[in-house]
């Protein structure tokens, strides 16, 4: 054999495992570290803890699929963490107006902030990562101006949202397992899905087919900031307490990785939903990993440094081919 031929043949190779660590090294990541924490970490089969796991990955889950549809859209949405905090701001306020309604001025407070988002990106023409930029700071000052400390919430019907299940499901896991089915429902089977596919892959294509590029850029960051204005909520009810000050922070680095490490490039027209439900498993067990062997929190974030820099490398090395 040749030695052009057996260049070719290593090149169709390294793009063949490129490929497979695109769409499938998610799950590779999620089956390692399970087996790690199997072997290594006392007590991680207990029912107890896949409880406690699952209860702490919905949260990232829900804020991580608002920002897949940002991404997917060419965009990204660094507000999300600010999100949660005035949520959960709006949320202590009107409790006492009843719970439903004080979820309802929650969640449209979080749609409110993804309207000015996307209103600065579909009609300035600011960049989605400096729109959302400031929105965080005006977002996280916004919610500490509404409750400037932590404070509990010493409501029942909250307290049940937080700890309730139904037949041993975490009422947290089932809406975040629910609102994911949604989204991905969304993304393939309607003609939104399929319009904001469009724009990420080629705006100025989407603007010549006569897609209504403004409308669904502003729909795609109101469904973030109501996705992460529901995450704070539930973040609120399982902590029974309002913490404007913390609540939030650098979620917008769990969701970007989560997103990003499932498979959805940042450079837009595709959302990967089951990628990113595994992103965010993944994220959350590579947490309870370093924790639980005694390793500082900071290493955390060092760790998912890491893990966005491996995903977008192998992106852009199947981009060159």
């Amino acid at each position: 054999m040749t030695d052009l031929a057996l260049g070719g043949k290593a090149s169709a190779d390294r793009e063949r495992l490129l490929r497979l660590l695109q769409s499938y090294g998610v799950y590779l990541g999620v089956a390692v570290l399970l087996l790690v924490n199997i072997f290594l970490t006392p007590h991680f089969l207990s029912a107890e803890n896949f409880r406690t796991q699952a209860v702490q990955v919905a949260p990232v889950l829900i804020v991580a699929l608002g920002m897949a549809l940002a991404i997917g859209s060419e965009g990204v949405d660094l507000s999300v963490g600010s999100v949660m905090a005035l949520s959960t701001s709006l949320l202590s306020l009107y409790l006492g107006y009843g719970m439903w309604i004080a979820l309802v001025v929650a969640i449209i407070g979080g749609a409110v902030i993804g309207v000015a988002n996307g209103s600065l990106i579909a009609f300035i023409g600011v960049q989605p990562i400096v729109a959302t930029l400031a929105l965080m700071v005006a977002g996280r000052g916004l919610a500490l101006v509404l409750l400037p400390q932590l404070k509990d919430v010493r409501d029942p019907n909250m307290a049940s949202l937080g700890s309730g299940d139904v037949l041993g499901i975490p009422y947290l896991v089932l809406i975040a397992a629910a609102l994911a089915l949604l989204v991905a429902f969304v993304v393939r089977r309607t003609t939104f899905g399929r319009q904001l596919l469009a724009i990420g892959d080629s705006r100025p294509a989407a603007r010549l087919a006569g897609l209504p590029v403004r409308r669904v850029l502003i729909l795609v960051y109101v469904c973030s900031g109501a996705l992460a204005a529901v995450a704070g909520v539930l973040a609120t009810a399982r902590l029974t307490a309002s913490d404007p000050t913390s609540l939030g922070n650098l979620m917008e680095l769990s969701a970007i990785t989560a997103v990003v490490v499932g498979g959805t490039p940042l450079s837009g027209g595709r959302v990967r939903i089951g990628g990113t439900v595994a992103g965010a498993v993944l994220i959350q067990l590579l947490t309870a990993t370093l924790i639980k062997h005694d390793l500082p929190p900071s290493w955390t974030q060092i760790a998912q440094a890491v893990v966005i820099i491996l995903a977008v490398y192998a992106a852009r090395e199947r981009g060159k081919r």
